[in-house]
């Protein structure tokens, strides 16, 4: 299943990159209280659903996380040139069809906490 949320700011992909670090994910993103660990390019941090190691891996236009250990395979990206022109892209994907409705709403909740924490940090 995929979930998205624009955020309304200007950001090109380098800019991105820079600021979406794993030591900035709490402030980037109110549904992750705490980084646990970061060793760069992977960490562990604590968040509305529990601790999870976490992945950061730079891609075209921007960064992907991902949480290998989760048993729904979230992972997420942060992107540049979305609609509207300029915008930011968050986009969250699991390895389910049809989640349970709580956790469908929580998921939503955190691509919408992106988008708001990007928009504050960079706007």
């Amino acid at each position: 299943m995929e979930f998205f949320a624009i955020a309304d700011v200007e950001a090109d992909a380098a800019r991105l990159q820079s600021i979406a670090t794993l030591s900035r994910l709490p402030q980037l993103c109110a549904s992750i209280d705490t980084l646990l660990s970061d060793e760069g390019e992977h960490g562990e941090m604590y968040c509305l659903w529990g601790q999870f190691r976490v992945n950061r891996e730079t891609i075209r236009d921007g960064v992907r996380f991902s949480l290998p250990g989760c048993p729904n395979a979230l992972a997420w990206t942060v992107a540049a040139g979305a609609e509207p022109p300029g915008g930011v892209v968050v986009h969250c994907t699991i390895n389910r069809r049809r989640p349970d409705a709580d956790f469908a709403d929580s998921i939503q909740q955190f691509v919408d906490d992106w988008a708001r924490g990007l928009a504050q940090y960079l706007g």
